[in-house]
Order: C-alpha cells, then structure tokens, then sequence
C-alpha cells in the first residue's frame, strides 16, 4: 500500500529534493481588483486556446478554470487533467510511487492514489492584453486550490524563463538536461556554423546550401531524430514502414529536432494547503494577496 505522509513531504524538502519557491513581487495592478476566477468551459478553452503554443491536443480528463473581469471578459484560463501513471521527474519527488517489483494489486493502487490525490496543470494561457501584469500565477495557484486534490504538477519548458509558477507556489524538482543534449550539440557543430538553438539562422544556413549538400544534411538530421526521439517509436509510427519525420519540412524538422535537443521541461509541485476545505466556487483574483502562497486562503477577508 502506498501512503505519502506529511513526514515523507518534510523529508523531501529536507533533502533539497525540491527547490523553494521564488518569492518575485511585482507592483500591483489595479485592474486586478475586478477579476474573478471561477469553473470555464471548453468553450472558454477555444476562446483562447490559439494563444498557447500547445493549441492542439486534449488531455485526458480536462477541466477547466477562467477568470473573468466584472462585465464578464474572459481574460486567462487555467486546464487541468489527470496525470500519467508513469513519470520519471514525479518518480524523483515521490520515490514510493517509483514502479518497482510490483504485484498486480500494487500497480491498481498506484493508479487509485494517483487519480484521488493528483491534478495536472496542463494548459496555462493569459490574454496577451493581461501579461505582465501578475495575472498568471495569481491564477495558476487559486485554481490549485479551488481544484480540490492534495497534489497539483505541472511540467512546462516556459518555467525556465518565466517562473510563474513559482511565484504560484510550485515547488521545482532539479532539472537535468535532455537526453539528447551532449549528442545533439555534437551534431549541430558538425553541420552548422550558427548557435544550435538560433532557429532562424540555422535554417537560412541550411537552405542556402545546393540541393545536394542541404538534402544530405536533411537526411543526417531525419536520422539523428529518428534515432534519439522516443515519440517517432510510438502510436502509428510503429506501423511498418512509416517514419513521421520523413514527411517533415525542413522548418518542422530543425524544430522538433532543436525540441529534442535543448527542451528540459521543469516539474513542479504544489501542495494545497486547503485540501479538505470547502471554498467558494467563485473567488475574488486579489485573493491570493491575503496570505503567502501556501497558506490557506483566509476567506474571512475576502
């Protein structure tokens, strides 16, 4: 049986498995005061959905939270879903939920454990009028809460560069780089001048190349991808014969392969310190204001 205890979460954060959270504050912007988060729609979802870089997919078990202004215009959305049974930065985290010699029962509670007590914050997206302005993790952490499950995780390569989830109160795991790193680094060196993660430039130095030259590079990185990429080994790239990368733009491949190569998703978790707790079904944003991030709202001054 798997327990996670309160002595488990001190242990981690005793260890340094898990970083503190970043406390950035930012000046405060008055229109704030008149946002409400409240339970979205798919609706909401589609309304906003092509500002995400991730604008297509669903994941499984989506629900969602938007905050509105007070005449009703829907400025962020915040969809979480059910997470994975299986994951390797959770594993580092909660190394009890780590397979091991399992039984068939052990692997059943695993999957119970997991959908009672963890959400996934999987789609974060703000109106581009609203960025900047402290809307997001204001958002992100009134939505854990209002979630209702122990356990939030995220995972987001943004996170690298805007740490809004840590100010959300998300607790980073170490982040190591991707497997593909030190090889890819190689291989861009071999072939390209520019800096491997200058998209532009390195796709101007590969069409400006002959034919000859450019297609033999192209053919050098379909492989490189096909080789190191575990999502061209799945679904219907197993079929006999097919190879997704083969049918890539010369654009589509320089990004997947510069994905492959430099992404190194940060995970984070989140603890709701108002687990158990009925809250409002609509609160105010300025909300998370009245108390740190892990603290229980205090619902007695909104």
């Amino acid at each position: 049986m798997i327990v996670i205890t309160d002595a488990m979460i001190d242990q981690i954060n005793a260890n340094n498995v898990l970083m503190e959270s970043v406390e950035c504050p930012v000046p405060y912007f008055s229109l704030l005061d008149d946002m409400w988060i409240e339970k979205g729609t798919k609706e909401d979802w589609d309304e906003l959905h092509l500002l995400h870089y991730k604008a297509d997919g669903m994941p499984p078990g989506s629900r969602y939270w938007r905050v509105v202004t007070g005449n009703g215009y829907l400025v962020g959305i915040v969809m979480t879903s059910s997470v994975a049974l299986l994951s390797a930065p959770r594993h580092k985290v909660f190394p009890k939920l780590k397979p091991g010699q399992d039984t068939t029962l052990t692997n059943r509670h695993r999957a119970a454990w997991l959908n009672k007590n963890m959400r996934r914050a999987a789609r974060i997206v703000t109106d581009t009028m609203y960025r900047g302005v402290g809307v997001s993790y204001r958002m992100v952490n009134l939505a854990c809460r209002l979630e209702g499950f122990r356990f939030v995780e995220i995972q987001s390569s943004m996170s690298k560069f805007n740490p809004f989830d840590a100010k959300a109160g998300f607790r980073h795991a170490h982040i190591n780089p991707a497997a593909a790193y030190e090889a890819g680094i190689a291989f861009f060196r071999r072939y390209f001048e520019s800096h491997p993660a200058d998209h532009e430039n390195v796709l101007n130095e590969l069409m400006g190349r002959s034919e000859p030259v450019r297609e033999k590079v192209l053919q050098a990185m379909r492989e490189f991808y096909y080789k190191n990429s575990a999502k061209e080994k799945t679904g219907s790239n197993l079929k006999v014969g097919t190879r997704k990368v083969d049918a890539m733009s010369a654009d589509h491949l320089l990004r997947e392969l510069q994905q492959l190569v430099f992404a190194t998703p940060v995970y984070g978790i989140y603890e709701n310190p108002d687990f158990g707790r009925k809250l409002p079904a609509r609160l105010p944003l300025k909300a998370f204001d009245l108390q740190k991030p892990h603290e229980p709202l205090r619902l007695d001054l909104i």
